[in-house]
């Protein structure tokens, strides 16, 4: 193939044949003398015109047609479309002759759009970086759910472990199951084991093989576990692990897999080059995450964002707001409604940057990441943030990561961007075909299932057999459908748990990080998520016959259970659990600058009246 090797737009695209093609083709450019020489039957003309191809048996193409054979030396079918499909070669042919006219403008165009560098992007350091943030969220997603998951889901927690598997067991006996369909529906290590040494160990073996991969040893099998460790915890801990972030993870878990290296320990000084196609899906999950969050509130047509006065409550009436929030919150209404425009254009319109050009991406993951640090410091959603952070990281290849770091590193890190030589075993080879057919299958699976939700989303209705597949998925959590705050709250309702001995003196729960008491500045607590604490945020807007778990929260306290009770800032009823237990339901509000001076206070609230009535255990007839 001989090319105009003075066109930066030709280089740049000669560059990616290269690869396409391999070995089967050799590339120079036509201003070597060499060459003009050894091709005299092609003019010096048709050399300044179009590329030229000149086949082992002496036959020439040129144009598309070239272009078409020299794809076609790795896939046959492009060039068997050229030759068959006249109207694709017409296009083809019309196409490339306006692109040969007008080279120089596009040259300078896709040096804009694209950057100064013709050579391929390079994403080995890269994703070094990124398998280390994934391990430490990992890390942080594991320690948090073990500090709470025996009070949570253990054999005497809220909702144990053991009785949930009952109920499904006993569900698939009535609706004639069969095993394997059982364990699609509900994938989990705990049907082997429920107790609450196994769920332990479960959390355990997280932290310890999320350090594996922080570290950098066994990278590949480790995230493959941590999936399947998460997911297992995830399905027995369904309420408390329903949320949008812990699908995020799982979902960003299993595409790690396709992208993960399989070796015994990863040097950064010559990281593995991942593929290609695992890191186009993590970019189409990048922008469902950040376009649905967007769509969602325009979908909704509430009032609240249809006025742009949502952040007029938001600050207020997220489930565990920070102490910047109670601030954020008492900011002039203009700048709320101009920080819901800019919300709303960082969510609907920058995602679109993720598909084009590379400098056009890498500038859009700015304003994405400036939006998760905003959400972070006013609000603690968890390792969400984190994860999108991580994300957006992954938007980056390794010549935009070296231009990032201090000028007096670079040197160093330069040598990461080096592909790391790789002699492929006929072992590996065989191991690499087998894992591009899964990651294809993995790619034509999460578009089907994407694209049968966004088209639910949009309220058009999706091909019957879309919906059986995304059915039949939905048990592993891990090819998701986003969007947060589609509807706005506007109220801050509360509940306050109490215990009494005489239904007269009644003395409060206090939790370590929800609104109870008045003087408590609201708490920094992300990346940890108090599961009990977020669930009561929602159970506050339904009525208590909507959560049961909270029924059964209320027989723990009157049985005082210790495990449920480490969920608690204090024990009220330290000597012996109370006779009684109600839940008051109160309506807060920030306090303003004036009444925090005079009082002290963050919060105020008004009695709304119980949303709980006083509840006990039976007296049987022994006493």
């Amino acid at each position: 193939m001989i090319y105009d090797g003075d066109c930066h737009f030709c280089r740049y695209w000669i560059e990616r044949w290269k690869w396409f093609t391999g070995e089967r083709v050799d590339y120079a450019a036509s201003q070597d003398s060499e060459i003009r020489t050894r091709f005299p039957e092609i003019s010096a003309e048709q050399f300044d015109t179009s590329v030229q191809l000149v086949m082992p048996d002496g036959q020439v193409f040129s144009g598309a047609e070239a272009v078409f054979a020299v794809l076609g030396s790795r896939w046959g079918i492009f060039k068997r479309l050229y030759q068959n499909v006249s109207p694709l070669r017409t296009c083809s042919e019309k196409t490339y002759r306006f692109v040969a006219e007008y080279r120089t403008i596009l040259s300078k165009l896709n040096r804009l759009l694209a950057g100064p560098h013709i050579e391929l992007p390079r994403y080995g350091f890269t994703f070094w970086v990124f398998f280390r943030g994934l391990g430490l969220i990992y890390l942080l997603a594991f320690t948090s759910l073990w500090s709470q998951i025996i009070p949570l889901v253990g054999e005497n927690g809220i909702e144990p472990a053991g009785q949930y598997l009952d109920a499904v067991n006993q569900r698939v006996t009535a609706g004639n199951y069969s095993a394997l369909e059982k364990y699609l529906r509900v994938p989990t290590l705990c049907w082997w084991n429920s107790s609450d040494g196994f769920l332990n160990a479960l959390c355990a073996a997280g932290v310890v093989i999320s350090m594996f991969v922080v570290a950098g040893l066994l990278t590949g099998p480790s995230v493959v576990l941590l999936w399947i460790l998460y997911l297992s915890l995830a399905v027995v801990c369904n309420t408390w692990l329903g949320f949008q972030w812990d699908s995020l993870l799982l979902e960003v878990g299993l595409i790690a897999v396709f992208l993960a290296p399989w070796r015994v320990w990863e040097n950064p000084r010559s990281p593995t080059s991942p593929p290609l196609i695992p890191i186009l899906i993590l970019r189409w999950l990048l922008f469902r995450l950040m376009f649905m969050s967007g769509a969602v509130k325009v979908l909704s047509r509430d009032p609240a964002w249809a006025d742009w006065t949502a952040l007029n409550h938001h600050y207020l009436t997220q489930p565990l707001p920070t102490t910047l929030a109670w601030h954020a919150h008492h900011l002039p209404e203009w700048f709320q409604k101009a920080s819901v425009g800019g919300m709303f254009f960082i969510e609907l319109i920058v995602p679109f940057l993720i598909f084009l050009p590379r400098r056009l991406r890498i500038i859009s993951i700015w304003p994405m990441a400036g939006l998760m640090l905003l959400i972070l410091m006013t609000g603690n959603y968890t390792f969400f943030n984190w994860i999108t952070l991580l994300l957006c990281f992954a938007m980056l290849d390794d010549q935009a990561l070296v231009q990032i770091i201090p000028m007096r590193w670079r040197k160093r890190f330069a040598m990461h961007t080096r592909s790391p030589v790789d002699q492929v075993t006929g072992l590996r080879q065989r191991f690499r075909q087998g894992h591009f057919v899964c990651t294809i299958v993995f790619l034509l699976v999460v578009n089907s299932v994407t694209t049968e939700q966004l088209l639910r989303t949009f309220r058009s209705n999706p091909p019957e057999w879309m919906g059986k597949l995304s059915e039949r998925l939905a048990g592993l959590r891990s090819i998701n459908s986003y969007g947060l705050f589609a509807v706005m709250t506007k109220r801050r309702p509360e509940i306050i748990i109490e215990g009494s001995n005489d239904e007269v003196a009644w003395k409060p729960y206090e939790f370590y990080y929800k609104p109870g008491d008045l003087s408590l500045a609201p708490h920094w607590v992300a990346p940890h998520q108090p599961r009990l604490d977020w669930q009561m945020w929602f159970a506050a807007l339904g009525r208590v016959q909507q959560n049961p778990w909270f029924i059964n929260l209320c027989v723990r306290l009157l049985e005082g259970e210790k495990t449920v009770l480490t969920l608690f800032k204090d024990n009220p009823f330290a000597d012996r659990p109370p006779r009684f237990i109600q839940a008051s339901l109160y309506e807060y509000h920030f306090t303003n600058p004036e009444e925090r001076e005079a009082t002290g206070n963050w919060w105020k609230r008004e009695l709304l009246g119980l949303y709980l009535q006083p509840i006990s255990f039976r007296q049987s007839s022994g006493g």
